[in-house]
């Protein structure tokens, strides 16, 4: 038995690295999967055909969920299309990382946005059909940075914490009517982006993590579908920290 088999999920900002692969690992483990992603389109249309390609129903949709009327539109086309919403993972993120003194409003307004806003007017949008239900599992995607704060991440480390504490109040309010909200914390994960830095800055990364190595998309992308299914079905208002033991 698949562990989300019937379910379908939402999985925002996934044309690539992290986003993708939790869309693939839920569509292996039986989930119908609608998907958002902005600019990436031919990305996006390359991903919709490899989840059809496993047996579920799948949907790319172009959204911006940072806006809350796109928000709230994506949110009833995908119940129309799947006919429910049973997860919601909150992946879309950007960062526009520089010192606090070099910091434009523009740079920290488009962060919090982007990354914490979006949580907002997606589980906003969300929460009629699931206390329908009177189910659903979100996942908002935090950072350990989120956690312990980074050098010339002001902006990031602020969406970031906001989404732990966002979390924790969704879990308290909707907890009674069936719903879990949990928060998932990567550490260093190699994605496109990290394959462009110096490799001797990146194997310093990883000489200071415990598992010693970068965790790799899957990693988090299993925690979702453990935090997605039945599995979890006790677990609320708790942030999973995937990062080989990096802030232990």
């Amino acid at each position: 038995m698949k562990l989300l088999q019937g379910k379908t999920a939402l999985v925002t900002g996934a044309s690539k690295g992290i986003g993708r692969s939790i869309a693939i690992r839920y569509a292996e483990q039986g989930a119908n999967v609608a998907f958002t992603y902005l600019s990436s389109v031919e990305q996006g249309q390359a991903l919709e055909a490899e989840l059809a390609a496993k047996g579920v129903k799948a949907k790319g949709f172009k959204s911006d969920a940072s806006d809350f009327a796109q928000a709230e539109k994506l949110i009833n086309d995908v119940i129309a299309e799947f006919g429910s919403l049973d997860i919601l993972v909150n992946n879309a993120g950007i960062t526009q990382d520089t010192l606090l003194l070099r910091m434009t409003v523009e740079q920290w307004d488009k962060v919090i946005n982007v990354n914490l806003k979006s949580c907002f007017n997606t589980v906003k949008a969300a929460t009629k059909q699931m206390m329908k239900q009177k189910s659903g599992s979100i996942i908002n995607m935090t950072s350990v940075v989120g956690i312990k704060g980074n050098a010339g991440q002001a902006n990031y480390a602020a969406s970031k914490a906001g989404i732990i504490g966002f979390t924790k109040s969704v879990a308290l309010e909707l907890g009674s009517r069936g719903i879990r909200s949990n928060a998932i914390a990567p550490g260093f994960i190699e994605t496109e982006m990290t394959a462009v830095l110096d490799p001797k800055t990146v194997q310093t990364w990883r000489d200071a993590i415990p598992l010693k190595r970068g965790g790799r998309p899957e990693d988090v992308a299993d925690a979702c579908v453990f935090l997605g299914s039945d599995m979890s079905s006790y677990i609320s208002g708790q942030v999973l920290q995937v990062d080989g033991g990096m802030l232990t």
